[in-house]
């Protein structure tokens, strides 16, 4: 089937889901929750050939983004059950107005309609999106790269099953059929179809949609996230934040690839990083951190020169870049010259330094002694994501259900004329 046919058919189905109340949906979310474990067979099988395909021609790093064992898919099981306990805002008003004529004016909670997304080699989006779409009244059209798409495949298929035997219209979960550039080109430009395209993936794939995309497009994700170390900072308790912020899983967009480090404290503080996230990591068989190093903190520990483009790369990797900073100020300063305004962090004991980074940091997210792997619909309270928008409009950070929805005004009156 073309892809403006599944549009088409997506878009029918969208009577079902917005006329459904929250007792049905959640019903259909269990029952999809339900038939993927009960597809976990039929997953890791597709799974294991998007894997042998894969192997070789990605990073370990991204195999593992792509790779699905049991234990993960219970987990996007869990991911749809917990996005059943969220509040169902569908419907609500948001505010009311009674003008002196006698209208009341309400401002209501909606669908968006038709969400698009196109995602790239990881499966857990599949049902992360049809789990959000649903519960907020939407349907939603999936376009999955081809390094994952058997797995996203067969993720949908189970999805369906499940829709279909709680009594709902399969049709509002789809994936596009075919993975060539000209399936993403038409999600793009179908206006009149689409109302909302979110991009989830790397540089080149959110850069391609917001500069050609003639339906909405909410620009995620791209991270490249900085943790500075203020010389106020505990400086175990910053090891312990860098360490988990870069290398608990390094190929996702919430991971630190930038370390900022106060010039009072660098002395002290670099060596006790290096030894924690290259040598403790290299001598317990686990993958050593690359730190590319300013000329400030390679007169410090050894690492790697720095290059020109290293404090401006999303590595999706085990590579941390380190640089040395005059004051909580420069940090600023470079954050908001190289960030990609995803999360950025400040580890710190001084409430002024705090206060000054939390409101000068023009950041989806801003932490104060926190690793930044905590920018996740999940660590968030909202079941899970459908992506992190890294713009103003319409949503910002982490989205769920209520960035899924827009509002309309009903007006209400007795007879009243202008």
């Amino acid at each position: 089937m073309t892809t403006l046919e599944l549009l088409q058919k997506t878009r029918a189905a969208m009577g079902s889901i917005a006329a459904a109340g929250a007792e049905k949906k959640n019903a259909l979310l269990l029952a999809m929750a339900d038939s993927l474990e009960a597809h976990c067979e039929d997953i890791l099988a597709a799974n294991a050939e998007d894997m042998a395909a894969a192997r070789g021609r990605i990073t370990d790093v991204m195999l593992d983004r792509l790779r699905l064992d049991e234990s993960r898919i219970a987990g996007m099981a869990n991911g749809i059950r917990d996005t059943v306990r969220l509040p169902d805002h569908t419907g609500r008003v948001l505010s009311e107005v009674v003008r002196p004529n006698g209208i009341v004016i309400d401002k209501v909670q909606v669908p968006l309609g038709l969400v698009a997304i196109i995602y790239e080699s990881r499966p857990n989006v599949t049902s992360d999106a049809a789990a959000l779409a649903v519960k907020s009244g939407n349907v939603c059209m999936l376009r999955s790269g081809k390094e994952a798409y058997r797995s996203a495949r067969a993720i949908v298929a189970a999805l369906k099953a499940g829709i279909a035997q709680a009594g709902g219209d399969p049709d509002i979960v789809n994936i596009v059929e075919d993975t060539s550039h000209a399936s993403a080109q038409e999600l793009m430009t179908a206006k009149g179809l689409v109302d909302l395209l979110i991009p989830r993936g790397g540089a080149g794939l959110i850069r391609a949609c917001v500069e050609n995309a003639t339906v909405p497009c909410i620009e995620t994700g791209t991270g490249i996230c900085h943790v500075y170390v203020d010389k106020a900072a505990d400086l175990t308790k910053a090891v312990n934040i860098i360490v988990n912020a870069k290398a608990s899983r390094p190929s996702v967009c919430n991971a630190e690839e930038v370390c900022l480090v106060h010039r009072d404290i660098a002395a002290r503080f670099l060596p006790l990083l290096k030894k924690a996230i290259v040598d403790d990591r290299a001598a317990a068989g686990l993958v050593p951190v690359e730190l590319r190093l300013d000329p400030a903190a390679a007169r410090i520990i050894d690492g790697v020169p720095a290059g020109e483009r290293d404090f401006d790369t999303e590595f999706l990797d085990y590579i941390l870049a380190v640089g040395v900073v005059d004051s909580v100020d420069a940090a600023i300063a470079h954050i908001a010259a190289h960030s990609t305004h995803h999360s950025d962090g400040i580890v710190t004991e001084d409430a002024a330094a705090a206060k000054k980074f939390t409101e000068q940091v023009d950041s989806a997210a801003v932490y104060v002694n926190v690793s930044t792997r905590f920018t996740d619909g999940g660590e968030f309270g909202l079941g899970c994501e459908m992506g992190i928008s890294t713009q103003k409009l319409h949503a910002r950070g982490p989205m769920g259900l209520d960035e899924l929805c827009t509002y309309k005004y009903v007006v209400r009156g007795d007879g009243q004329i202008r």
